[in-house]
């Protein structure tokens, strides 16, 4: 059995001018594995992976013909139950650590709330489950890390504690929205054989949500094309370059290319018929 199973996800919003589909009829499943979800700007990503954790509010709603973790039914169970699944089964890193982290928290009580929360642990023994944490994400000075604040992190070092923070509860699920975005190439590539580390350690299932399609490519084992809230192919991510949908040819070629000519790079030339 999958580990997740969703059929026919849609996230809507009801605007003064009428309702808004953000997300339209999505379907897929996940196993144990790295699955990448791209597409611009505005294509439903995000919502996707928040729908999973029913992060979405009012004026928005969540309808799907089933949404399923681990035999659990997401769309029926009340609010409680949720709240104990959300961060202790299912967790979600987002973009951004600066409008993540609470910039008056130090980094120590904002990794030991969950602990506190989901597991009842307090004192030495929570700080040293934090400690443990941030060593395995690679933070080569752990307690003065879980003494700062986080303006007194780089940008690499707060992805880091934010990982840390999410992955604390050993969740059977990760949903990682664009956790590389913000990162110079170097500490991407660090964050990301993190990911890949302790996915294959932990035997965790991973959403990858990016647009850099290159990237999805060699660190993901399969990818959801999304556009304009739908998705319009699915492939094995090594097959990624061999995409036959317009739309993902589209991107592909739309990537700059190293040592290639300076001619300015094509424009996407979109159909109204993907969208349906």
């Amino acid at each position: 059995m999958s580990l997740l199973n969703v059929e026919d996800l849609r996230v809507t919003f009801d605007t003064e001018t009428g309702p808004v589909e953000a997300v339209r009829g999505v379907s897929f499943h996940l196993d144990r594995e790295r699955l990448g979800i791209v597409g611009e700007s505005g294509s439903g990503k995000t919502m996707t992976g928040r729908s999973i954790l029913r992060l979405i509010r009012p004026p928005g709603r969540i309808e799907a013909k089933r949404m399923e973790f681990d035999g659990i039914d997401l769309l029926s169970v009340s609010e409680k139950r949720m709240r104990q699944i959300r961060g202790n089964r299912i967790s979600m890193v987002m973009q951004d650590p600066k409008y993540s982290l609470n910039p008056v928290m130090k980094v120590g009580a904002q990794l030991t709330e969950g602990l506190r929360m989901h597991d009842g642990a307090k004192g030495a023994k929570a700080k040293q489950q934090a400690l443990d944490m941030l060593e395995a994400v690679q933070i080569t000075d752990p307690e003065r890390v879980f003494h700062a604040y986080p303006h007194e992190l780089s940008g690499g070092m707060g992805q880091r504690v934010m990982i840390a923070m999410m992955l604390i509860p050993d969740p059977d699920l990760l949903i990682a929205d664009e956790p590389t975005s913000a990162l110079d190439v170097t500490v991407q590539s660090e964050v990301l054989a993190i990911l890949d580390r302790l996915v294959r350690e932990r035997g965790m299932g991973l959403i990858f949500v990016s647009h850099d399609l290159p990237l999805v490519s060699r660190f993901c084992d399969r990818v959801l094309v999304m556009y304009q809230g739908r998705v319009v192919e699915e492939l094995d991510a090594k097959n990624l370059h061999g995409a036959e949908h317009p739309y993902t040819q589209g991107l592909l070629n739309c990537l700059p290319k190293f040592g290639g000519d300076r001619q300015p790079l094509p424009v996407l030339n979109r159909d109204a018929a993907w969208a349906e």
